[in-house]
């Protein structure tokens, strides 16, 4: 199976900057966060694998799940490392993107993949994971799902810790990632700074 991840063609458009509808002008959502966090896991994976026969799984399982949602994949390399980028099939013709077909450029989604290797990625990946877990059986809902959609945030955004996460990243994540991407309840927003104090307590005792 061809790897998409060198499809030829024009780099798809930017996604929309944070003060922009995350939904885009039809209202139709982006990725769901499950299928980019299990995307992006399978990415690394491939290009971490060294038997053809394990690499080509990882690239199957990864266009089974884009293809469901009518989604392509493609690496992207610049001076800042280099990023996976997610984007709607439509707005291809023969494998190359054409910017005419682009009608909403939010509905794009990239994630990085420079920074740490893959096993230290996987590493961080679990240790969210289970902060995220303990807090939910400590404290349910809304800080479970809130603590999840962190883990989600520092791994793939950042390749973090949960408890390593900035201030400032901390504050893209309320104001940006958190209502654009976790599809956040009523109770999850009026209580993110408490849940995310839950997260620092729990990752503080592992």
């Amino acid at each position: 199976m061809a790897d998409r991840d060198t499809d030829a063609g024009e780099t798809p458009p930017e996604p929309a900057t944070a003060d922009e509808d995350a939904t885009g002008a039809s209202g139709t959502p982006p990725l769901p966060v499950d299928v980019v966090t299990r995307v992006l896991t399978l990415t690394r994976r491939m290009r971490r694998a060294v038997e053809e026969n394990e690499r080509a799984a990882y690239c199957e399982e990864r266009d089974r799940l884009l293809a469901a949602h009518d989604y392509l994949a493609r690496v992207r390399e610049d001076d800042t490392g280099e990023t996976l980028v997610l984007y709607p099939a439509e707005w291809t013709a023969d494998g190359v993107v054409r910017v005419d077909r682009v009608d909403e450029p939010d509905r794009a989604v990239e994630r990085p993949l420079s920074g740490v290797g893959t096993d230290d990625y996987e590493a961080v990946e679990t240790h969210n994971r289970r902060v995220a877990d303990r807090v939910a059986e400590v404290h349910g809902d809304p800080h479970g799902a809130t603590a999840h959609a962190f883990a989600d945030f520092a791994s793939n955004h950042y390749a973090k810790c949960v408890e390593r996460v900035t201030p400032a990243e901390r504050r893209e994540f309320r104001e940006e990632y958190f209502p654009r991407n976790a599809w956040p309840t009523e109770d999850q927003r009026a209580a993110v700074e408490e849940s995310l104090r839950r997260v620092e307590e729990i990752a503080a005792g592992e």
